[in-house]
């Protein structure tokens, strides 16, 4: 190779190696290579050279031509590497960062805290019973031995139905049912001992305010066989409420109490402290009430046209807002219901954290 394609090649191959990125690199191979390019217009000139020189000169420029082409190559490849490398860089994510906002429905507190109940009741045997929300006085409120005279049985506190809707045998008015303690009554009719249920469902009762709402939800249970007694509900609901509230050994105490359908009856208050206006579910010298208990009438199990002579049981039952606001922390009920996405992306739990039978706590 003469001298002066040397010094073309080496020329251009120092050019090559010094562009930055591939826009620069491409001005160096159209320079060289393009058309009108420095290599292109000797290899036009090879015509007018006699054979034995054009023979010598062509093979000298393609000799040039095939190393600028591969120099331009292998630099192209260097310089797309060190892009993707920047561009890798600077679009590194960081997985110490919260997840991004997503558009996932939530499973409300309230289906939550019922799926809570099914899972830790249902590991000590219990099974779940339905009913109807629209009940009759009997099974709402005689055959549990509630007397006419009662609170609960005024119109003030309950929602009864139309009086223009037709009676019911005895003349008795359907009502939107003020607990679920009819499905007890109704479990007890139609099975025979042993019995052991829990009830979730909806309640109605003619309250609204911070702590009340006028549709609210209930969980109640029932245990009727030969041998329950206040020790067995004692131990069921201890349990019960240091599984749910997560306090190993939560102090649990029992304070007697009054319930038409009940004999005792039992409130059950749970340790707690108040230091600095803030509630505490554990230890501390504070109680706090979260549900009542009992152990069953006879007069309802002869309602029920069970022999109260040889069986017995018990009954619990509490409100599923109230305690989902003591667990989780909710000042108020009526978000609850206000159908408020933002509260729900705040308080839901997503479908894979529900507990259930299958899944567990």
């Amino acid at each position: 190779m003469s001298d002066d394609l040397q010094h073309l090649k080496d020329e251009t191959i120092t050019a090559v190696k010094a562009a930055g990125d591939l826009a620069a690199l491409e001005a160096v191979r159209v320079s060289a290579l393009g058309k009108k390019g420095r290599i292109t217009g000797r290899m036009k000139t090879l015509g007018g050279l006699e054979p034995a020189a054009r023979k010598a000169a062509g093979q000298a420029l393609n000799a040039l031509k095939n190393a600028v082409a591969e120099a331009i190559e292998a630099r192209k490849t260097e310089l797309a590497d060190a892009e993707l490398g920047a561009r890798l860089a600077g679009e590194r994510l960081d997985v110490t960062l919260p997840a991004r906002p997503d558009r996932l429905g939530r499973i409300h507190p309230i289906s939550q805290t019922m799926e809570e109940l099914v899972a830790i009741f249902g590991e000590m045997g219990f099974t779940v019973a339905e009913g109807p929300d629209i009940e009759d006085d009997y099974h709402n409120f005689t055959a549990l031995n509630i007397p006419p005279e009662h609170p609960a049985r005024q119109e003030h506190d309950t929602f009864y139905l139309p009086a223009l809707l037709p009676m019911l045998a005895g003349g008795s008015r359907m009502v939107l049912r003020t607990h679920t303690s009819p499905v007890q009554i109704r479990t007890m009719k139609k099975s025979r001992p042993p019995i052991r249920i829990i009830v979730p469902g909806r309640t109605f009762r003619a309250d609204s305010d911070a702590t009340h709402s006028p549709m609210f939800h209930q969980v109640e249970g029932l245990v009727i066989d030969e041998s329950s007694h206040m020790g067995h509900l004692k131990g069921t609901l201890i349990e019960f409420c240091r599984a749910f509230f997560g306090v190993e050994d939560l102090p649990v105490r029992f304070r007697p109490s009054y319930f038409p359908f009940t004999e005792p009856s039992a409130e059950v208050d749970i340790g707690c402290t108040r230091a600095d206006g803030q509630l505490k579910i554990g230890h501390g010298d504070d109680w706090l009430e979260i549900l009542g208990c009992g152990m069953v009438h006879p007069k309802v199990l002869v309602n029920c046209g069970i022999d109260p002579a040889r069986y017995q049981g018990f009954a619990f039952g509490m409100g599923v807002e109230r305690i989902a606001m003591l667990k989780y922390g909710m000042p108020d009920l009526r978000p609850f219901f206000d159908s408020d996405q933002r509260w729900l992306r705040h308080y839901g739990f997503l479908p894979l954290e529900a507990p259930s039978l299958v899944r567990g706590l």
